[in-house]
Protein backbone atom coordinates (compact mmCIF):
# COMPACT_ATOMS: atom_id res chain seq x y z
CA UNK A 1 0.00 0.00 0.00
CA UNK A 2 2.43 2.19 1.10
CA UNK A 3 4.36 1.85 -2.36
CA UNK A 4 1.45 2.26 -4.69
CA UNK A 5 0.69 5.74 -2.67
CA UNK A 6 4.99 6.62 -2.93
CA UNK A 7 4.50 6.31 -7.00
CA UNK A 8 0.80 7.79 -6.99
CA UNK A 9 2.47 10.60 -5.40
CA UNK A 10 5.15 10.77 -7.54
CA UNK A 11 3.61 10.64 -10.86
CA UNK A 12 1.19 13.59 -9.52
CA UNK A 13 4.24 15.52 -8.40
CA UNK A 14 6.06 15.03 -12.25
CA UNK A 15 3.38 16.26 -14.05
CA UNK A 16 2.65 18.96 -11.86
CA UNK A 17 6.44 20.09 -12.31
CA UNK A 18 5.92 19.08 -16.07
CA UNK A 19 3.22 21.49 -16.56
CA UNK A 20 4.37 24.11 -14.20
CA UNK A 21 7.68 23.65 -16.31
CA UNK A 22 5.95 23.78 -19.78
CA UNK A 23 4.66 27.38 -20.00
CA UNK A 24 5.43 30.84 -18.93
CA UNK A 25 3.08 32.59 -16.85
CA UNK A 26 0.29 34.36 -18.30
CA UNK A 27 0.82 37.67 -16.63
CA UNK A 28 4.23 37.93 -18.33
CA UNK A 29 2.89 36.82 -21.67
CA UNK A 30 0.91 39.96 -22.30
CA UNK A 31 3.47 42.71 -21.27
CA UNK A 32 6.07 40.99 -23.13
CA UNK A 33 4.13 40.81 -26.26
CA UNK A 34 2.95 44.42 -26.37
CA UNK A 35 6.58 45.52 -25.49
CA UNK A 36 8.02 43.22 -28.48
CA UNK A 37 4.89 45.13 -31.26
CA UNK A 38 6.29 48.55 -30.17
CA UNK A 39 10.14 47.72 -30.83
CA UNK A 40 12.26 47.29 -34.17
CA UNK A 41 13.73 45.46 -36.00
CA UNK A 42 11.44 42.46 -35.47
CA UNK A 43 13.99 40.17 -36.34
CA UNK A 44 15.15 40.46 -33.01
CA UNK A 45 12.15 38.77 -31.53
CA UNK A 46 12.41 36.15 -34.15
CA UNK A 47 12.17 33.32 -31.37
CA UNK A 48 9.48 35.06 -29.23
CA UNK A 49 6.98 32.51 -30.31
CA UNK A 50 3.54 33.84 -28.57
CA UNK A 51 1.85 30.90 -29.55
CA UNK A 52 4.13 27.96 -27.91
CA UNK A 53 2.91 29.90 -24.14
CA UNK A 54 6.31 29.22 -22.89
CA UNK A 55 8.55 32.77 -22.81
CA UNK A 56 11.59 31.19 -20.68
CA UNK A 57 13.57 29.62 -23.35
CA UNK A 58 13.46 33.30 -25.56
CA UNK A 59 16.58 34.71 -25.98
CA UNK A 60 17.00 37.85 -23.36
CA UNK A 61 14.77 36.40 -20.58
CA UNK A 62 15.59 34.04 -17.46
CA UNK A 63 12.98 33.00 -15.69
CA UNK A 64 12.64 31.34 -11.66
CA UNK A 65 11.35 28.62 -10.51
CA UNK A 66 7.95 29.96 -10.29
CA UNK A 67 8.04 30.15 -14.22
CA UNK A 68 8.10 34.19 -13.84
CA UNK A 69 10.54 36.16 -15.94
CA UNK A 70 13.00 37.38 -13.36
CA UNK A 71 15.80 38.65 -15.93
CA UNK A 72 15.05 40.78 -19.59
CA UNK A 73 18.42 41.55 -20.99
CA UNK A 74 17.93 43.33 -24.25
CA UNK A 75 21.39 45.04 -24.54
CA UNK A 76 23.16 46.28 -27.44
CA UNK A 77 20.68 44.75 -29.95
CA UNK A 78 20.09 48.03 -32.00
CA UNK A 79 16.59 48.54 -30.70
CA UNK A 80 14.13 51.09 -31.42
CA UNK A 81 10.76 52.51 -30.30
CA UNK A 82 9.18 53.32 -27.37
CA UNK A 83 8.82 50.96 -23.94
CA UNK A 84 5.37 49.51 -23.20
CA UNK A 85 3.71 50.53 -20.30
CA UNK A 86 2.88 46.96 -19.66
CA UNK A 87 6.35 45.92 -19.26
CA UNK A 88 4.96 47.56 -15.41
CA UNK A 89 2.72 44.56 -14.80
CA UNK A 90 6.11 42.15 -14.48
CA UNK A 91 6.26 41.98 -11.06
CA UNK A 92 8.74 39.50 -10.24
CA UNK A 93 11.86 41.31 -12.46
CA UNK A 94 15.13 41.30 -11.27
CA UNK A 95 17.15 42.71 -13.73
CA UNK A 96 15.68 45.12 -16.69
CA UNK A 97 18.94 45.78 -19.01
CA UNK A 98 17.90 47.95 -22.17
CA UNK A 99 21.12 49.17 -22.42
CA UNK A 100 23.05 50.36 -25.95
CA UNK A 101 19.65 51.06 -28.29
CA UNK A 102 18.16 53.33 -29.80
CA UNK A 103 14.80 54.22 -27.14
CA UNK A 104 13.32 56.76 -27.30
CA UNK A 105 10.48 59.88 -25.53
CA UNK A 106 10.38 59.13 -21.86
CA UNK A 107 10.90 56.36 -19.60
CA UNK A 108 7.48 54.73 -18.61
CA UNK A 109 6.70 55.11 -15.20
CA UNK A 110 5.47 52.01 -14.66
CA UNK A 111 8.94 50.75 -14.76
CA UNK A 112 9.75 52.53 -12.03
CA UNK A 113 7.49 50.79 -9.61
CA UNK A 114 8.48 47.33 -9.79
CA UNK A 115 8.46 46.09 -6.48
CA UNK A 116 11.69 43.35 -6.64
CA UNK A 117 13.84 45.01 -9.86
CA UNK A 118 17.71 44.77 -8.26
CA UNK A 119 19.25 46.17 -11.65
CA UNK A 120 17.86 49.08 -13.69
CA UNK A 121 19.92 49.70 -16.93
CA UNK A 122 18.67 52.10 -19.89
CA UNK A 123 21.97 53.64 -20.69
CA UNK A 124 23.21 54.61 -23.73
CA UNK A 125 19.82 54.96 -25.52
CA UNK A 126 17.88 58.14 -27.11
CA UNK A 127 15.60 58.79 -23.95
CA UNK A 128 14.49 62.42 -23.74
CA UNK A 129 12.39 64.47 -21.47
CA UNK A 130 12.03 64.63 -17.30
CA UNK A 131 12.51 61.68 -15.68
CA UNK A 132 9.39 60.20 -13.62
CA UNK A 133 9.08 63.03 -10.72
CA UNK A 134 8.74 59.51 -8.08
CA UNK A 135 9.96 56.56 -8.08
CA UNK A 136 9.48 53.37 -5.44
CA UNK A 137 12.28 51.00 -6.49
CA UNK A 138 12.66 49.42 -2.72
CA UNK A 139 15.11 46.20 -3.80
CA UNK A 140 16.86 48.21 -6.30
CA UNK A 141 20.70 47.83 -6.02
CA UNK A 142 22.13 49.36 -9.72
CA UNK A 143 20.64 52.51 -11.32
CA UNK A 144 22.21 53.04 -14.69
CA UNK A 145 20.44 55.70 -16.92
CA UNK A 146 23.52 57.31 -18.19
CA UNK A 147 24.00 58.57 -21.95
CA UNK A 148 20.85 59.90 -22.54
CA UNK A 149 19.18 63.12 -23.58
CA UNK A 150 17.00 62.99 -19.76
CA UNK A 151 16.59 66.68 -18.13
CA UNK A 152 14.74 68.23 -15.33
CA UNK A 153 15.51 67.70 -11.26
CA UNK A 154 17.15 64.56 -10.38
CA UNK A 155 14.54 61.91 -9.76
CA UNK A 156 13.19 62.69 -5.92
CA UNK A 157 12.66 59.14 -3.71
CA UNK A 158 15.80 57.61 -4.90
CA UNK A 159 17.56 57.42 -1.72
CA UNK A 160 14.13 57.02 0.33
CA UNK A 161 12.49 54.27 -1.09
CA UNK A 162 15.94 52.69 -2.82
CA UNK A 163 18.40 52.89 0.35
CA UNK A 164 19.55 49.57 -0.99
CA UNK A 165 21.22 51.46 -4.01
CA UNK A 166 24.75 50.75 -4.48
CA UNK A 167 25.64 52.09 -7.89
CA UNK A 168 23.43 55.56 -8.95
CA UNK A 169 25.15 56.37 -12.66
CA UNK A 170 22.93 59.51 -13.86
CA UNK A 171 26.60 60.43 -16.39
CA UNK A 172 26.10 62.46 -19.44
CA UNK A 173 22.12 63.70 -19.35
CA UNK A 174 20.78 67.30 -18.71
CA UNK A 175 19.83 66.71 -15.20
CA UNK A 176 19.36 69.83 -13.08
CA UNK A 177 19.11 71.70 -10.04
CA UNK A 178 20.98 70.65 -7.02
CA UNK A 179 22.16 67.45 -5.85
CA UNK A 180 19.66 64.87 -4.24
CA UNK A 181 18.81 66.11 -1.10
CA UNK A 182 17.71 62.69 0.26
CA UNK A 183 21.76 61.87 -0.83
CA UNK A 184 22.40 60.65 2.75
CA UNK A 185 19.58 58.03 3.08
CA UNK A 186 21.60 56.23 0.18
CA UNK A 187 23.40 54.48 3.12
CA UNK A 188 24.73 51.32 0.99
CA UNK A 189 26.18 53.32 -2.40
CA UNK A 190 29.15 52.68 -3.15
CA UNK A 191 29.21 54.81 -6.73
CA UNK A 192 27.61 58.29 -7.35
CA UNK A 193 28.49 58.72 -11.07
CA UNK A 194 27.09 62.34 -12.22
CA UNK A 195 29.43 63.71 -14.55
CA UNK A 196 28.05 65.85 -17.19
CA UNK A 197 24.85 67.16 -16.41
CA UNK A 198 23.63 70.92 -15.77
CA UNK A 199 23.60 70.54 -11.70
CA UNK A 200 24.38 73.35 -9.73
CA UNK A 201 24.93 74.73 -5.98
CA UNK A 202 26.83 73.41 -3.15
CA UNK A 203 27.62 69.86 -2.43
CA UNK A 204 24.95 68.87 0.53
CA UNK A 205 26.46 68.06 4.26
CA UNK A 206 24.59 64.96 4.35
CA UNK A 207 26.97 63.43 0.92
CA UNK A 208 29.40 63.04 3.40
CA UNK A 209 27.32 60.36 5.61
CA UNK A 210 28.18 58.09 2.76
CA UNK A 211 30.53 55.93 4.92
CA UNK A 212 30.81 52.79 1.54
CA UNK A 213 31.41 55.23 -0.76
CA UNK A 214 33.83 54.01 -3.15
CA UNK A 215 33.64 56.36 -6.38
CA UNK A 216 32.87 60.49 -6.69
CA UNK A 217 32.34 61.54 -10.36
CA UNK A 218 31.32 65.50 -10.22
CA UNK A 219 32.94 66.54 -13.17
CA UNK A 220 31.31 68.76 -15.85
CA UNK A 221 28.54 70.32 -14.30
CA UNK A 222 28.29 73.87 -11.99
CA UNK A 223 28.71 73.06 -8.49
CA UNK A 224 30.14 75.94 -6.76
CA UNK A 225 31.21 77.21 -3.15
CA UNK A 226 33.98 75.49 -0.92
CA UNK A 227 34.52 71.78 -0.79
CA UNK A 228 33.83 70.74 3.21
CA UNK A 229 35.99 69.22 5.23
CA UNK A 230 33.79 66.91 5.80
CA UNK A 231 34.51 64.99 2.72
CA UNK A 232 37.17 63.67 4.87
CA UNK A 233 34.78 61.48 6.25
CA UNK A 234 34.65 59.31 3.12
CA UNK A 235 37.61 57.53 4.28
CA UNK A 236 37.29 54.52 1.33
CA UNK A 237 37.17 56.92 -1.53
CA UNK A 238 38.98 55.29 -4.12
CA UNK A 239 38.22 58.05 -7.14
CA UNK A 240 37.01 61.34 -6.74
CA UNK A 241 37.13 63.60 -9.83
CA UNK A 242 35.44 67.42 -9.11
CA UNK A 243 37.05 68.68 -12.93
CA UNK A 244 35.20 71.57 -14.55
CA UNK A 245 32.96 72.77 -12.10
CA UNK A 246 33.03 76.50 -10.05
CA UNK A 247 34.46 74.89 -6.60
CA UNK A 248 36.32 77.60 -5.45
CA UNK A 249 38.55 78.66 -1.51
CA UNK A 250 41.13 76.13 -0.88
CA UNK A 251 41.50 72.71 -0.66
CA UNK A 252 41.15 70.84 2.28
CA UNK A 253 43.68 69.39 4.27
CA UNK A 254 42.14 65.97 4.83
CA UNK A 255 43.67 63.41 2.58
CA UNK A 256 45.39 61.34 5.06
CA UNK A 257 41.65 60.38 5.92
CA UNK A 258 41.40 58.69 2.44
CA UNK A 259 42.52 54.93 3.26
CA UNK A 260 42.96 53.90 -0.52
CA UNK A 261 42.49 57.44 -2.59
CA UNK A 262 43.99 56.16 -5.79
CA UNK A 263 42.32 59.03 -8.38
CA UNK A 264 41.93 62.68 -7.41
CA UNK A 265 40.90 65.59 -10.10
CA UNK A 266 39.75 68.92 -9.38
CA UNK A 267 41.41 70.22 -12.58
CA UNK A 268 39.31 73.44 -14.23
CA UNK A 269 38.17 75.07 -11.15
CA UNK A 270 38.85 78.27 -9.00
CA UNK A 271 40.79 76.74 -6.28
CA UNK A 272 43.19 78.90 -4.38
CA UNK A 273 45.47 78.72 -1.45
CA UNK A 274 48.59 76.14 -1.30
CA UNK A 275 48.38 72.66 -1.81
CA UNK A 276 47.53 70.42 1.53
CA UNK A 277 50.16 69.26 2.98
CA UNK A 278 48.11 65.86 3.23
CA UNK A 279 47.92 65.72 -0.77
CA UNK A 280 51.15 66.16 -1.59
CA UNK A 281 52.13 63.46 0.99
CA UNK A 282 49.43 60.78 -0.03
CA UNK A 283 50.57 57.37 -0.42
CA UNK A 284 48.03 55.78 -2.49
CA UNK A 285 47.59 58.59 -5.09
CA UNK A 286 48.53 57.06 -8.47
CA UNK A 287 47.22 60.26 -10.45
CA UNK A 288 46.62 63.71 -9.31
CA UNK A 289 45.12 66.70 -11.83
CA UNK A 290 45.31 70.32 -9.93
CA UNK A 291 45.66 72.01 -13.87
CA UNK A 292 43.50 75.43 -14.35
CA UNK A 293 43.18 76.22 -10.86
CA UNK A 294 44.81 79.44 -9.10
CA UNK A 295 47.28 77.13 -6.56
CA UNK A 296 50.35 78.96 -5.65
CA UNK A 297 52.80 78.63 -3.57
CA UNK A 298 55.78 76.65 -4.47
CA UNK A 299 55.44 72.56 -6.06
CA UNK A 300 55.72 70.76 -2.90
CA UNK A 301 55.57 67.38 -3.63
CA UNK A 302 56.79 64.78 -1.20
CA UNK A 303 58.57 61.96 -3.30
CA UNK A 304 59.50 59.97 -0.18
CA UNK A 305 55.87 59.72 0.72
CA UNK A 306 54.21 59.36 -2.87
CA UNK A 307 55.30 56.54 -3.81
CA UNK A 308 52.00 55.51 -5.65
CA UNK A 309 52.37 58.61 -7.49
CA UNK A 310 52.02 57.70 -11.76
CA UNK A 311 50.79 61.21 -13.22
CA UNK A 312 51.18 64.61 -11.83
CA UNK A 313 49.12 67.17 -13.84
CA UNK A 314 49.85 71.04 -12.22
CA UNK A 315 49.51 72.76 -15.68
CA UNK A 316 48.04 76.33 -15.72
CA UNK A 317 48.64 77.56 -12.11
CA UNK A 318 50.13 80.11 -10.08
CA UNK A 319 53.05 78.43 -8.72
CA UNK A 320 56.31 79.52 -8.47
CA UNK A 321 59.86 79.12 -7.90
CA UNK A 322 61.78 76.49 -9.65
CA UNK A 323 61.16 73.09 -11.43
CA UNK A 324 61.15 70.54 -8.29
CA UNK A 325 64.67 68.92 -8.17
CA UNK A 326 63.54 65.75 -6.04
CA UNK A 327 60.59 64.66 -8.22
CA UNK A 328 63.01 62.05 -9.75
CA UNK A 329 63.08 60.59 -6.37
CA UNK A 330 59.18 59.79 -7.02
CA UNK A 331 59.77 56.38 -7.93
CA UNK A 332 56.78 55.72 -10.17
CA UNK A 333 56.05 58.65 -11.74
CA UNK A 334 56.11 58.77 -15.43
CA UNK A 335 53.55 62.04 -16.19
CA UNK A 336 54.41 65.34 -16.00
CA UNK A 337 52.24 68.27 -17.19
CA UNK A 338 53.95 71.37 -15.53
CA UNK A 339 52.68 73.40 -18.57
CA UNK A 340 51.44 77.52 -18.31
CA UNK A 341 53.45 77.60 -15.04
CA UNK A 342 55.74 80.51 -14.33
CA UNK A 343 59.01 78.54 -13.38
CA UNK A 344 62.39 80.35 -12.82
CA UNK A 345 65.39 78.45 -13.67
CA UNK A 346 66.47 75.60 -16.21
CA UNK A 347 65.53 72.23 -15.83
CA UNK A 348 67.12 70.64 -12.82
CA UNK A 349 70.65 68.72 -13.43
CA UNK A 350 68.21 65.59 -10.62
CA UNK A 351 66.28 64.66 -13.84
CA UNK A 352 69.21 62.80 -15.51
CA UNK A 353 68.38 59.90 -12.66
CA UNK A 354 64.85 60.34 -13.82
CA UNK A 355 64.60 56.74 -14.81
CA UNK A 356 60.45 56.45 -14.60
CA UNK A 357 59.86 59.31 -16.60
CA UNK A 358 58.09 59.03 -20.12
CA UNK A 359 55.82 61.99 -20.86
CA UNK A 360 56.90 65.53 -20.00
CA UNK A 361 55.07 69.11 -21.03
CA UNK A 362 56.82 71.93 -19.51
CA UNK A 363 55.21 74.44 -22.40
CA UNK A 364 54.99 78.14 -21.59
CA UNK A 365 56.78 77.48 -18.68
CA UNK A 366 59.63 80.15 -18.89
CA UNK A 367 62.23 78.08 -18.71
CA UNK A 368 65.82 78.55 -20.67
CA UNK A 369 68.93 76.91 -21.18
CA UNK A 370 67.59 74.78 -24.20
CA UNK A 371 70.93 72.95 -24.83
CA UNK A 372 71.61 71.96 -20.98
CA UNK A 373 67.89 70.64 -21.54
CA UNK A 374 68.41 68.13 -23.98
CA UNK A 375 71.42 66.98 -22.29
CA UNK A 376 69.41 66.15 -19.25
CA UNK A 377 66.83 64.67 -20.72
CA UNK A 378 68.67 62.31 -22.86
CA UNK A 379 69.35 60.32 -19.78
CA UNK A 380 65.96 59.75 -18.98
CA UNK A 381 65.85 55.84 -20.54
CA UNK A 382 62.09 55.62 -20.76
CA UNK A 383 61.01 59.28 -22.26
CA UNK A 384 58.80 58.98 -25.23
CA UNK A 385 57.09 62.87 -25.08
CA UNK A 386 58.38 65.81 -24.65
CA UNK A 387 56.61 69.13 -24.99
CA UNK A 388 58.68 72.48 -24.83
CA UNK A 389 56.54 74.59 -26.54
CA UNK A 390 57.16 78.57 -25.78
CA UNK A 391 60.34 78.84 -23.91
CA UNK A 392 64.18 79.50 -24.78
CA UNK A 393 63.37 82.35 -26.42
CA UNK A 394 65.84 82.89 -28.95
CA UNK A 395 68.10 80.12 -28.14
CA UNK A 396 69.90 78.39 -30.96
CA UNK A 397 68.49 74.88 -31.42
CA UNK A 398 71.43 72.54 -29.78
CA UNK A 399 73.63 71.27 -32.75
CA UNK A 400 75.48 68.39 -30.43
CA UNK A 401 75.53 65.30 -32.65
CA UNK A 402 76.10 62.98 -29.42
CA UNK A 403 72.42 63.86 -28.72
CA UNK A 404 70.44 60.93 -27.92
CA UNK A 405 66.49 60.19 -27.98
CA UNK A 406 66.30 56.47 -29.32
CA UNK A 407 62.90 56.10 -27.45
CA UNK A 408 61.38 59.85 -28.46
CA UNK A 409 57.87 59.42 -30.18
CA UNK A 410 56.73 62.96 -29.82
CA UNK A 411 59.16 66.05 -30.08
CA UNK A 412 57.13 69.17 -29.72
CA UNK A 413 58.87 72.49 -29.95
CA UNK A 414 56.92 75.07 -31.57
CA UNK A 415 56.99 79.13 -30.79
CA UNK A 416 60.68 79.13 -29.85
CA UNK A 417 62.33 81.60 -31.68
CA UNK A 418 65.26 78.96 -31.83
CA UNK A 419 67.70 80.05 -34.57
CA UNK A 420 69.75 77.64 -36.44
CA UNK A 421 69.84 74.53 -39.25
CA UNK A 422 67.08 71.46 -38.06
CA UNK A 423 69.89 69.63 -36.22
CA UNK A 424 71.01 66.06 -37.52
CA UNK A 425 70.90 64.15 -33.87
CA UNK A 426 66.95 64.39 -34.64
CA UNK A 427 67.97 62.04 -37.49
CA UNK A 428 68.40 59.34 -34.20
CA UNK A 429 65.47 59.41 -33.67
CA UNK A 430 64.02 56.92 -35.26
CA UNK A 431 60.89 55.79 -33.27
CA UNK A 432 59.23 59.62 -33.73
CA UNK A 433 55.90 59.68 -34.69
CA UNK A 434 55.64 63.55 -34.00
CA UNK A 435 57.59 66.21 -34.56
CA UNK A 436 56.11 69.75 -34.09
CA UNK A 437 59.55 72.60 -34.83
CA UNK A 438 57.35 75.19 -36.41
CA UNK A 439 57.23 79.00 -35.64
CA UNK A 440 61.03 79.26 -35.10
CA UNK A 441 63.90 80.39 -36.96
CA UNK A 442 65.67 77.54 -38.31
CA UNK A 443 67.25 78.21 -41.31
CA UNK A 444 68.95 76.11 -44.26
CA UNK A 445 67.76 73.13 -46.20
CA UNK A 446 64.65 70.56 -45.36
CA UNK A 447 67.78 67.50 -44.02
CA UNK A 448 66.21 64.50 -46.98
CA UNK A 449 66.71 61.86 -44.15
CA UNK A 450 63.03 62.59 -42.70
CA UNK A 451 62.37 60.39 -45.91
CA UNK A 452 63.79 57.26 -43.63
CA UNK A 453 61.87 57.87 -40.44
CA UNK A 454 59.35 55.61 -40.95
CA UNK A 455 57.15 55.86 -38.17
CA UNK A 456 56.80 59.52 -38.77
CA UNK A 457 53.14 60.44 -39.45
CA UNK A 458 53.36 64.29 -38.36
CA UNK A 459 55.98 66.57 -39.52
CA UNK A 460 55.22 70.29 -38.98
CA UNK A 461 58.30 72.74 -40.29
CA UNK A 462 56.09 75.31 -40.99
CA UNK A 463 56.88 79.04 -40.66
CA UNK A 464 60.57 78.89 -40.26
CA UNK A 465 63.15 80.32 -42.91
CA UNK A 466 64.20 77.29 -44.49
CA UNK A 467 65.09 77.53 -48.04
CA UNK A 468 65.98 74.98 -50.98
CA UNK A 469 64.32 72.39 -52.61
CA UNK A 470 61.48 70.03 -50.88
CA UNK A 471 63.54 67.23 -50.44
CA UNK A 472 62.34 64.09 -52.92
CA UNK A 473 63.08 61.73 -50.11
CA UNK A 474 59.67 63.53 -48.36
CA UNK A 475 57.49 61.24 -50.99
CA UNK A 476 58.51 58.13 -50.02
CA UNK A 477 58.00 58.55 -46.00
CA UNK A 478 56.47 54.87 -45.24
CA UNK A 479 53.64 56.25 -42.70
CA UNK A 480 51.90 58.35 -45.16
CA UNK A 481 52.24 55.28 -48.30
CA UNK A 482 51.14 52.40 -46.08
CA UNK A 483 48.40 52.32 -43.39
CA UNK A 484 49.63 48.95 -42.40
CA UNK A 485 52.27 50.52 -39.84
CA UNK A 486 51.66 49.67 -36.57
CA UNK A 487 52.50 52.55 -34.42
CA UNK A 488 52.95 52.34 -30.74
CA UNK A 489 51.00 55.31 -28.90
CA UNK A 490 53.03 56.95 -26.35
CA UNK A 491 51.58 57.07 -22.45
CA UNK A 492 50.22 60.23 -21.97
CA UNK A 493 48.25 62.16 -20.03
CA UNK A 494 48.66 65.58 -21.54
CA UNK A 495 46.22 66.86 -24.30
CA UNK A 496 48.17 67.69 -27.51
CA UNK A 497 47.08 70.95 -29.43
CA UNK A 498 47.04 71.76 -33.15
CA UNK A 499 46.33 75.23 -34.85
CA UNK A 500 47.24 75.53 -38.50
CA UNK A 501 47.74 79.37 -37.95
CA UNK A 502 48.28 81.81 -34.90
CA UNK A 503 45.25 83.49 -34.61
CA UNK A 504 43.10 80.46 -35.58
CA UNK A 505 41.12 77.91 -32.99
CA UNK A 506 42.93 75.01 -32.00
CA UNK A 507 41.94 71.40 -32.11
CA UNK A 508 42.47 69.03 -28.81
CA UNK A 509 43.38 65.48 -29.02
CA UNK A 510 43.86 63.23 -26.61
CA UNK A 511 45.70 60.50 -28.30
CA UNK A 512 48.47 61.60 -30.59
CA UNK A 513 47.30 58.62 -33.23
CA UNK A 514 43.76 61.19 -33.66
CA UNK A 515 46.01 63.62 -35.41
CA UNK A 516 45.56 63.58 -39.05
CA UNK A 517 48.73 62.45 -41.03
CA UNK A 518 50.33 65.86 -41.52
CA UNK A 519 53.00 67.87 -43.39
CA UNK A 520 53.37 71.35 -42.71
CA UNK A 521 56.00 73.38 -44.93
CA UNK A 522 54.66 76.31 -45.46
CA UNK A 523 55.82 80.07 -44.60
CA UNK A 524 59.00 79.22 -45.74
CA UNK A 525 61.64 80.16 -48.68
CA UNK A 526 61.30 76.83 -50.19
CA UNK A 527 61.62 76.78 -54.19
CA UNK A 528 61.43 74.45 -57.02
CA UNK A 529 58.64 72.24 -58.14
CA UNK A 530 56.19 69.89 -56.49
CA UNK A 531 57.62 66.66 -56.46
CA UNK A 532 54.57 64.41 -58.84
CA UNK A 533 55.87 61.76 -56.12
CA UNK A 534 53.38 63.36 -53.35
CA UNK A 535 50.80 61.23 -55.57
CA UNK A 536 52.31 58.47 -53.89
CA UNK A 537 51.26 59.72 -49.89
CA UNK A 538 47.65 57.88 -50.55
CA UNK A 539 47.53 58.00 -46.47
CA UNK A 540 48.56 61.98 -45.90
CA UNK A 541 45.54 63.86 -44.75
CA UNK A 542 47.25 67.32 -44.82
CA UNK A 543 49.43 68.89 -47.15
CA UNK A 544 50.31 72.13 -46.34
CA UNK A 545 52.82 74.54 -48.78
CA UNK A 546 51.61 77.86 -48.64
CA UNK A 547 53.55 80.62 -48.70
CA UNK A 548 56.91 79.69 -50.54
CA UNK A 549 58.40 80.09 -53.99
CA UNK A 550 57.40 77.08 -55.79
CA UNK A 551 56.72 76.90 -58.96
CA UNK A 552 55.93 74.99 -62.04
CA UNK A 553 52.29 72.96 -62.68
CA UNK A 554 50.54 71.36 -59.81
CA UNK A 555 50.78 67.69 -60.95
CA UNK A 556 48.16 65.81 -61.39
CA UNK A 557 49.25 62.85 -59.71
CA UNK A 558 48.03 64.67 -56.45
CA UNK A 559 44.46 63.25 -57.13
CA UNK A 560 46.23 59.97 -55.84
CA UNK A 561 46.23 61.54 -52.77
CA UNK A 562 42.67 58.94 -51.50
CA UNK A 563 43.10 60.41 -48.23
CA UNK A 564 43.86 64.06 -48.80
CA UNK A 565 41.36 66.36 -46.56
CA UNK A 566 43.40 69.83 -46.38
CA UNK A 567 45.59 70.85 -49.16
CA UNK A 568 47.11 74.48 -49.55
CA UNK A 569 49.57 75.81 -52.00
CA UNK A 570 48.25 79.26 -52.13
CA UNK A 571 51.00 82.11 -52.37
CA UNK A 572 53.25 80.56 -54.39
CA UNK A 573 54.56 80.98 -58.51
CA UNK A 574 52.69 77.43 -59.62
CA UNK A 575 51.02 78.26 -63.40
CA UNK A 576 49.28 75.79 -65.57
CA UNK A 577 45.83 74.87 -64.91
CA UNK A 578 44.46 73.39 -61.88
CA UNK A 579 44.39 69.53 -63.12
CA UNK A 580 40.76 68.48 -63.47
CA UNK A 581 41.30 65.28 -61.59
CA UNK A 582 41.51 66.91 -57.98
CA UNK A 583 37.68 66.46 -58.05
CA UNK A 584 38.55 62.61 -57.23
CA UNK A 585 39.41 63.81 -53.98
CA UNK A 586 36.70 62.74 -52.47
CA UNK A 587 37.81 63.64 -48.76
CA UNK A 588 39.69 66.93 -49.60
CA UNK A 589 37.33 69.22 -47.67
CA UNK A 590 39.31 72.65 -48.52
CA UNK A 591 41.80 73.97 -51.14
CA UNK A 592 43.60 76.63 -50.73
CA UNK A 593 45.05 78.04 -54.61
CA UNK A 594 45.13 81.50 -53.94
CA UNK A 595 47.94 83.05 -56.82
CA UNK A 596 48.26 80.09 -58.56
CA UNK A 597 49.13 81.52 -61.99
CA UNK A 598 47.68 80.07 -64.97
Amino acid sequence: MSVLFFWMVFICFWFSSKAQNSGSHATDLSPLKDFSEQLYPRSSFSDWDFDSGNCCNWSGITCNNSSRVARLELGNRGLSGNISESLGNMEQLIVLNLSHNLFEGSIPNTILHLPNLEVLDLSSNLWNGWFPITMNLPSLKIFNVSINRIGGPVPVGICINSSNISILDLTDNDFNGVLLPDVGNCISLKELLIASNDLSGELPENLFLLHNLEDLYLQENRFSGQLSDSIGKLSKLVNIDLSLNNFSGHLPDVFDRFEQLGYFSAQSNRFTGRMPDSLANSQTITSLSLRNNSLNGTININCSAMVSLVSLNLATNDFHGPIPETLSNCPKLKIINFARINFSGQVPESFKNFSSLSSISLSNSSISNLTGALEIFQHCQNLTTLILTMNFKGEDMSSCYNLQFPGLRIFVIPYCGLRGPIPEWLNGCSKLQLLDLSWNEFSGSIPPWFGNMSSLFYLDLSNNRLVGEIPKELTEMQSFIDDTISLEEASSDIPFFMRRNCTGPSSKYRQVRSFPPTLALGNNHLNGSIWPGFGNLKELHVLDLNHNNLSGPIPSSLSEMRSMEFLDLCFNNLNGSIPPSLANLTFLSRIHRARVWF
